[in-house]
């Protein structure tokens, strides 16, 4: 074991600093950033839909189909017995040239597999146009 004893620099701070941990963990930062980014960026390139606000033009010919939070199905305001009543409903509808629209108002509370339903009856009956009823867009509104 060696030791040295006395001499110039004997007392003096060591005034070099060592920098290569610090180059070491910042090299493997930036590896582990380089491989984790595209990662986590990653996404199928697809083309959105844009949103449209089309104020709703109500005609006489135009079909009204709620649905209320208790899943009850109402055709322009008249109760549905049943899943077969609504069905023959539509098919009298699909049969008419031009078809009219058949907008569909869902309750807030409504569970959407009522009113998935009532768009499936639809579109396997042969309706061309179906709208949904919406609610307009309000600063702060929390829909309650």
């Amino acid at each position: 074991m060696a030791m040295s004893i006395g001499g110039k620099e004997d007392g003096q701070a060591m005034s070099d600093i060592n920098v290569t941990p610090l180059v070491d963990v910042m090299l493997v930062l930036l590896i582990i950033f380089i491989i984790t980014v595209p990662v986590i960026i990653q996404q199928v390139p697809v083309t959105l839909p844009k949103a449209t606000n089309v104020p709703t033009q109500t005609k006489p010919e135009n079909i009204t189909i709620a649905v209320d939070k208790d899943g009850n199905v109402y055709w322009n305001g008249k109760l549905m017995s049943g899943q077969e009543q609504l069905l023959n409903e539509l098919r009298s509808v699909a049969r008419l040239d031009p078809q009219p629209e058949v907008h569909i108002r869902g309750d807030i509370n409504a569970r959407y597999m009522h009113v998935g339903m009532v768009l499936v009856a639809a579109q396997r009956i042969g309706i061309r146009k179906i709208g949904f009823i919406t609610e307009p867009d309000r600063p702060g509104y929390t829909g309650g």
